[in-house]
């Protein structure tokens, strides 16, 4: 498998163990949602439209999330210092714990598909999480800005 190849693999494995650990865990809260709460536990503050770029959905759509997220306790809005017309989104502790209780969730439902790997395979999966990682950090953090 070619080095293009692999990376398309890994985006389209990853997005069924996605799933599938949704299924399993019966998690039927929107993707949507736990991306928009992953991005703001990575850098809090974020505008809307940044949230709704950075998840690949419409400002519209973000809004609405966000406004669900709001009346859960999930986030907090409030306005922009640095530009009053604006407002910035912040995760609140009851998200973090709703995160920290999803992947949880996740990892329960995943771990017995993953029973039979031995040390080897532990260790490159390790090393395969640390490269992506590094691969897929935003832009926004990298540079530490907020649009």
């Amino acid at each position: 498998m070619n080095s293009p190849d692999v990376i398309s693999s890994i985006v389209v494995s990853a997005h069924a163990l996605a799933r599938i650990a949704a299924q399993d865990a019966e998690n039927d809260a929107p993707a949507a949602q736990w991306r928009a709460l992953t991005l703001l536990e990575r850098t809090p503050g974020r505008r809307v439209g940044e949230l709704a770029r950075a998840s690949r959905t419409t400002q519209p759509g973000m809004t609405r999330l966000v406004g669900d997220l709001e009346r859960a306790g999930l986030v907090t809005r409030s306005p922009d210092p640095s530009d009053s017309r604006a407002t910035v989104v912040d995760i609140t502790p009851e998200g973090l714990r709703a995160l920290a209780e999803w992947r949880e969730s996740f990892r329960a439902a995943l771990a017995p598909r993953f029973a039979d790997l031995d040390t080897a395979d532990w260790d490159a999966l390790r090393r395969s999480a640390e490269i992506l990682a590094a691969h897929s950090i935003e832009e926004s953090e990298q540079t530490g800005e907020n649009a």
